[in-house]
């Protein structure tokens, strides 16, 4: 039965396929009862009134869109449809005196599918998840030539009809156009699939007993493929271009000292201090402290920078003279890209600060000092195996990395919030909400959007902790602010307290929590820990 088996998950690959491919749009089913069948001249202008908005006149209009593109999606269609099976064929030859396996013809017909139901699904991930309902009564010209020993046999596909209720996810959302990245289909439960099957101009499935056995293994062969949690990937956006970065690991700096500065000080001196930030980095630069009135100033003070692109991010050191009225003047500067470090790798650089860094401009005589760092780049302990180190050795539950207790008391981390959006937040006096995430006393803001109930902020915070924080709560509160000055110029929307020990056991936490002290408020939140 293997060759028969095979025939069969063809004819599958073949009925799955355009489903797949077509089922889009469509509208949400509801269950209802017997109808009562009137006329509608009996109907009175309130019954019409009432009946008209619910239908949907625009599947129509997607459907008729369907007919026009089929003769296109058709010779596409055919085309995935030839290039899969090739393969699957070429198993089976020289088995059973198969000498080959080839499609005489292959069309999917001039009838295309039919739209006829759509739900849409919510998640709190970055993806549109819908479920459609589709039916096919098509009319396929699929015939399939074996060409056993001394034979030609030729087997034709006819009267096929299809109901499936396939689940199409767009994902991930991302600010480039077509907006997502991958199509990820699969369907929902076995499909309804209805053919003939003539050999050699007789119809087989009228054989007592044939029909139940190909009807079974058509749907089991197309479970096989796309049955959920079985599902077939269309790449569309290449995700390492489009996606958001995450962080993957932390940047050690370590800035020990600069000598021979430039002398910016009537007296002859200058109060140097550094700023340090990585490209692409909207977090403020970090600061040394100021070292008054010292050119060869010692500071051994040590930084953490979060890196998302090892391969692309730089860098920044500027040194400034600190005065005490007015801008503060520029003494230097230098770059170091993040590609010369190797991972774990602690390497000290003595760098010549440049005027800028821009090398189309001749290069100044004028030395303007050195500055000395020590730098070492350690990844993330998920993402160290990218890196060349020791791949995670944590066990999983359902899906989910699981860290053991042991695991966790020890191990410094990043923690970074995902402030995503809030829904139904509304004030006495005035709706511009803003957010206020404060943990261990540390205050970091969204900004504030005005006059809405329904903001999206999708702003991210991270903070640099030595340890795990288990037994540690993130406090989040929904504030709105009057623009005029006013006596009730600030407002509270609602606040929510949570819990870290799921985030550090799971590594990840993204769910919606309702707002204490609101009426009907919600805010979305991703939190993530990463240990280094």
């Amino acid at each position: 039965m293997g060759l028969v088996g095979s025939f069969l998950g063809i004819l599958g690959f073949t009925i799955g396929i355009p489903l797949d491919a077509f089922a889009v749009i469509s509208v949400k089913r509801t269950e209802i009862g017997e109808p009562v069948v009137r006329p509608i001249s009996e109907l009175g202008p309130n019954a019409l009134q009432e009946l008209l908005p619910e239908i949907p006149l625009w599947v129509d209009w997607l459907n008729k869109f369907l007919l026009d593109m089929w003769p296109f999606l058709d010779k596409a269609i055919c085309g995935m449809i030839r290039t899969t099976a090739q393969p699957i064929f070429a198993e089976y030859i020289g088995k059973y005196q198969i000498k080959a396996i080839e499609f005489d013809k292959l069309s999917l017909g001039t009838l295309p599918p039919t739209i006829c139901g759509i739900k849409i699904l919510e998640t709190n991930e970055k993806e549109l998840v819908m479920e459609q309902v589709i039916k096919w009564a098509g009319n396929p010209n699929i015939v399939l030539t074996l060409h056993v020993s001394s034979l030609k046999i030729k087997v034709q596909l006819v009267d096929l009809q299809i109901f499936a209720t396939p689940r199409i996810t767009l994902r991930p959302l991302v600010p480039t156009f077509p907006c997502f990245a991958k199509i990820v289909v699969s369907l929902m439960e076995k499909p309804h699939v209805d053919f003939g099957m003539a050999i050699s101009g007789g119809d087989i499935m009228s054989i007592p007993g044939l029909y139940r056995f190909v009807q079974e293994t058509i749907k089991k062969q197309v479970a096989s493929l796309y049955l959920w949690p079985q599902t077939l990937e269309i790449p569309i956006l290449d995700e390492s271009t489009v996606a958001i970065k995450k962080p993957v690991g932390i940047l050690h700096v370590n800035v020990v000292r600069a000598h021979k500065l430039l002398k910016m000080d009537i007296l002859g001196t200058s109060d140097p201090y550094v700023k340090l930030s990585l490209t692409g980095d909207k977090l403020p630069a970090k600061k040394t402290t100021v070292k008054r009135k010292n050119l060869n100033p010692v500071w051994n003070e040590k930084f953490k920078l979060v890196v998302k692109d090892p391969q692309s991010q730089v860098l920044q050191l500027q040194v400034f003279d600190w005065d005490k009225v007015g801008g503060h003047d520029k003494l230097g500067m230098q770059l170091v890209p993040m590609k010369l470090l190797k991972p774990y790798e602690n390497k000290e650089f003595t760098l010549d600060l440049l005027k800028d860094t821009n090398i189309s401009e001749t290069p100044s005589k004028k030395s303007r000092g050195q500055i000395v760092v020590d730098l070492t780049f350690v990844p993330f302990k998920e993402d160290s195996s990218k890196f060349g180190g020791p791949s995670e050795d944590g066990r999983k539950e359902n899906g989910i990395d699981v860290v053991s207790d042991d695991e966790v008391q020890e191990g410094a981390g990043l923690l970074s919030v995902l402030i995503q959006e809030a829904e139904e937040v509304e004030g006495e006096h005035h709706n511009n909400p803003f957010a206020v995430v404060t943990f261990r006393g540390e205050k970091r803001r969204t900004k504030m959007l005005k006059k809405t109930r329904h903001p999206r902020w999708n702003e991210e915070f991270q903070f640099m902790l030595e340890e795990p924080p288990l037994q540690e709560k993130l406090h989040i509160e929904v504030m709105s602010k009057r623009k005029s000055f006013s006596f009730l110029s600030k407002e509270s929307l609602g606040h929510v307290e949570i819990n870290l020990n799921d985030v550090v056991h799971n590594g990840r936490l993204n769910d919606k929590y309702h707002l204490i002290n609101s009426r009907n408020g919600e805010i979305h939140v991703e939190i993530r820990w990463k240990v280094v």
